[in-house]
């Protein structure tokens, strides 16, 4: 393939990542703001979504099944506690191992915010008019997108 193949291509069809990229942004841009509103932040949402069945997860396992850095989780989480939305406990064979859990305040908070999320899904999906979801990801993922 010629260098000049090699760049139409490039510029003709984007990649994969790219497209992802470009619709994770747009799809969470007008959610994050909505969010905001009630003072939650995105990754505080997801925390409390993760912590939804009333089970408990260690700092350890929600930090990798939501991929965010146990830095940041520490802070979120943290965040999350100073508003009452869950709660801290230490295990009672490891003291090192600490886990989160949902309040009853976090369970009508989130209730709250996965309505929120539900309306902006059901806003998205009829913008795109369809269900399909490689339409909505090249819905979101096109130039003239949100």
């Amino acid at each position: 393939m010629s260098a000049g193949e090699l760049a139409e291509r490039a510029v003709g069809q984007p990649l994969l990542v790219e497209m992802l990229t470009l619709a994770q942004r747009r799809l969470t841009r007008t959610l994050t703001h909505t969010l905001a509103e009630e003072n939650c932040t995105f990754d505080q949402w997801l925390v409390l979504r993760a912590l939804g069945d009333g089970e408990g997860r260690s700092m350890g396992d929600l930090a990798q099944s939501l991929l965010i850095p146990h830095a940041s989780l520490t802070r979120i989480v943290d965040a999350l506690v100073d508003n009452g939305w869950i709660y801290r406990r230490q295990s009672g064979t490891d003291r090192r191992r600490i886990t989160a859990h949902l309040s009853r305040r976090g369970h009508d908070r989130l209730a709250r915010l996965n309505a929120l999320a539900e309306a902006h899904e059901s806003a998205v999906r009829a913008a795109c008019a369809s269900e399909d979801p490689t339409a909505i990801l090249a819905y979101l993922a096109g130039p003239d997108a949100g």
